[in-house]
């Protein structure tokens, strides 16, 4: 299973803060196409950490690493 970290709007729009998948491998890609298709989550905006480092879609994520979605920040 790969657990993956929400925050901000995110964390509000699927009423948890951790979502488990039961993956044992996928790509940044195929993650954020399961979020779209099970979840409804918009993934265009939306980066993925994986290991405290931000990945590309290309990358691969295993049910060992730290996966976190991080919606667009803005401030000023």
């Amino acid at each position: 299973m790969i657990t993956v970290n929400c925050f901000a709007h995110l964390k509000e729009q699927l009423g948890q803060d951790r979502i488990t998948l039961e993956y044992k491998e996928l790509t940044v890609q195929q993650l954020l196409q399961v979020l779209q298709e099970k979840y409804e989550v918009k993934t265009e905006t939306i980066l993925v950490a994986v290991n405290e480092e931000y990945a590309f879609p290309e990358d691969k994520i295993t049910e060992y690493d730290t996966v976190a979605l991080i919606p667009p920040v803005s401030g000023g």
